[in-house]
């Protein structure tokens, strides 16, 4: 084995496996890494591998053991072990602005010499059902067909299948062959890659839920329109005023005109007559005149009604649809590798 440069060291200290174990095997391990005993850190972390260990213990010593023969050169020794990690741990891998090139360069060989399904994620969906469907993404580390399964209580169906090189996507649509929203209750959808003699599986588990899909209420009026008054009051009429006037007017005249004294009385008659129609003409005239109706307004507000009409029908008739309907919400509960 070479001597280690103190870059090495260095970037080996700071990318130290977490500290946190509970077997002893494992906690010597660790011991003797962090204090850069290499050697009996390897001897350490494989005797641990043959003990019954935990998949975390497991993961734990593969990353110790991988970092160790990396900075010891021991390049199919750590590619061994970083293929073990990659297995148990798929979305493990060391940080790049942590660990050295050397290191990184080791994962990626390993991850290239695997078939493994990585970041699988599973978004919460709520949709009506039908009318959507849960999204499923997830990467290959190697070309490969994948395949989508949904496996419930009484249930069980592939989704898709499809050859994938990087990364794939896949839609459930929460849906029996039927055509009915399945029950609900807990199901795992489950991807799995095969490639040649290769193939590796990774579950999500996610509970489904029932609820009614909302209805709408019913209009008391179209957005952007307002009815119209169906009447209006004229202005003031000023013509029986005038024409009190013009009558009164033309009488004194008259009056005037004959100028005979024996129609005396007859005169003051016709000066109270005239003066009557002048006061009643003034009071026809400045009375408040009687409403109207607007034919135009009117036909206008039956063409409103009628149209509120047809779009509350609508209404009516989607809400009756909507009884029927039913919304599905799946929730992931975790992820998981296999």
């Amino acid at each position: 084995m070479r001597p280690l440069s103190l870059v090495v060291l260095l970037s080996l200290i700071v990318a130290a496996p977490a500290l946190g174990q509970d077997n002893a095997t494992v906690l010597l391990a660790q011991q003797a890494y962090d204090e850069l005993d290499f050697p009996r850190a390897i001897t350490l972390g494989r005797q641990a591998l043959s003990q019954r260990l935990t998949r975390d213990d497991q993961v734990f010593v593969h990353e110790l053991l991988g970092l160790t023969y990396g900075a010891l050169d021991s390049t199919r020794q750590a590619v061994d072990h970083f293929r073990q990690l990659i297995f148990l741990d798929p979305d493990r891998e060391p940080d790049v602005n942590v660990v050295s090139p050397r290191i990184t360069s080791l994962y990626a060989s390993a991850l290239g010499q695997v078939l493994v399904i990585r970041r699988l994620r599973v978004d919460t969906a709520s949709f009506v059902a039908g009318q959507g469907g849960l999204n499923i993404q997830f990467q290959l580390s190697r070309p490969a067909r994948a395949i989508g399964r949904v496996v419930g209580a009484d249930y069980d169906m592939v989704i898709d299948s499809m050859l994938v090189a990087g990364t794939g996507r896949f839609e459930w649509r929460a849906m029996t062959d039927a055509g009915d929203p399945v029950p609900a209750g807990d199901y795992q959808v489950i991807i799995t890659a095969v490639e040649a003699g290769n193939e590796f599986s990774a579950p999500v588990e996610v509970t489904v839920t029932h609820a009614a899909v909302d209805t709408s209420d019913h209009l008391t009026s179209l957005p952007g329109y307002t009815a119209l008054p169906e009447t209006e009051i004229p202005p003031r009429d000023w013509k029986p005023l005038g024409i009190s006037v013009l009558y009164a007017g033309l009488v004194s005249g008259a009056s005037i005109a004959l100028e005979n004294n024996a129609l005396g009385e007859s005169e003051r008659e016709v000066l109270g007559i005239s003066v009557l129609a002048v006061v009643t003409g003034l009071v026809m005239s400045i009375k408040k005149p009687d409403p109207r109706p607007v034919p135009a307004n009117i036909r206008y507000n039956e063409l409103l009604r009628e149209n509120l009409a047809r779009r509350n029908a609508d209404i009516a008739q989607q809400n009756a649809e909507r009884r029927r309907q039913v919304r599905l919400t799946i929730v992931p509960v975790q992820v998981g590798g296999s």
